[in-house]
């Protein structure tokens, strides 16, 4: 039997993390493990028959709140498909290696930890910070080239941030 004092001290740390509890219940422990530490996601929006395109590109992201956080131009499939009312996805966690190298024939990425999720367009500006921050941990050598063109795009409407969050 519990005592209330446990109770109670389990009870006040689930309450500090919901969200953890909530993403954790959701995904497979393998899969959260490589969002804290994988450098790329690949993602593919899905048609409206829950088909997936052919869109399957990897992209620096942030494990941000529950969510995989993006930013992207304005201009690219996911931004369009998101928009355009396809707000679900799928996404593989890992590094497979360039997926334009790879061809339709090199799909090593499907067979890594993956989840459904739901897309959502993000306007905070401290969302932006917190995924410049990870961007800067996790893409050292790279992130000094495109900070300065996230951030600008981010001010211009050029580029958007979009969170996916598991479904």
């Amino acid at each position: 039997m519990l005592s209330r004092r446990t109770f109670l001290v389990g009870a006040a740390g689930a309450l500090l993390v919901p969200w953890r509890s909530a993403v954790a219940a959701a995904l497979p422990a393998a899969t959260l493990s490589n969002l804290e530490s994988s450098t790329f996601v690949y993602i593919s929006p899905l048609q409206s028959d829950g088909s997936e395109s052919r869109c399957h590109g990897e992209v620096w992201f942030g494990w941000l709140d529950g969510k995989a956080v993006i930013t992207t131009s304005t201009k690219t499939w996911k931004a369009r498909a998101m928009t355009g009312g396809l707000d679900r996805a799928r996404i593989w966690v890992g590094d497979y290696g360039r997926w334009k190298k790879l061809g339709m024939a090199g799909d090593a990425f499907r067979k890594g930890p993956h989840f459904d999720a739901r897309a959502a367009k993000i306007d905070d500006p401290a969302v932006l910070e917190g995924l410049m921050q990870t961007f800067n941990k996790k893409y050292p050598d790279e992130i000094g080239k495109w900070e300065p063109k996230m951030r600008k795009g981010f001010e211009t409407g050029e580029r958007i941030l979009i969170g996916y969050s598991p479904v």
